[in-house]
């Protein structure tokens, strides 16, 4: 694996920031853009079918991302040997931070998914119900989680 890295290391670390751009990025455009502007369709069924399609767009915009993200940190982690170095810790908490943004992402998808047969089988109310959560509390948790994240990468890089 350190071979592997020494050989292509700016495009690992490429990849890695990328994903973590993809990921962060998006869901601040998606909470703070793309929902404020949501807000402006006044057909709730119309509002929510939007709201559906852009989350599920976005979904399959991150998952390769997330993936991108988890390989490149490993392969940073044995390539720089970070293991034997005090800075490990940070790359340990960096990954953990990851992780846990992970798990609540692919709660946010399951979510996502039980609201579209909801709203498949006309139970809008239930729909719109089972989505507010993720724009309240777990997109802007996830947030608040990717920029510490990018931080602690950002330290790491400066050491």
């Amino acid at each position: 694996m350190k071979e592997l890295f020494l050989s292509i290391p700016s495009l690992i670390i490429f990849l890695h920031v990328i994903s973590a751009v993809l990921w962060v990025g998006g869901m601040i455009a998606i909470r703070f853009a793309v929902h404020y502007s949501m807000q402006n369709i006044e057909e709730p069924k119309i509002k929510l079918a939007r709201t559906l399609e852009n989350l599920k767009r976005f979904f399959n915009m991150v998952i390769p991302a997330i993936l991108v993200l988890l390989i490149t940190a490993i392969m940073m982690i044995l390539g720089l040997e970070l293991k034997s170095t005090p800075l490990y810790k940070v790359a340990l908490i960096k990954e953990v931070i990851w992780t846990v943004m992970t798990l609540i992402f692919i709660y946010i998808y399951i979510k996502r998914v039980k609201a579209q047969k909801y709203f498949d089988n006309g139970e809008v109310a239930l729909a719109k119900a089972t989505l507010e959560p993720i724009a309240k509390i777990f997109i802007p948790t996830n947030i608040v989680l990717g920029l510490i994240a990018i931080f602690l990468g950002v330290t790491l890089r400066g050491f």
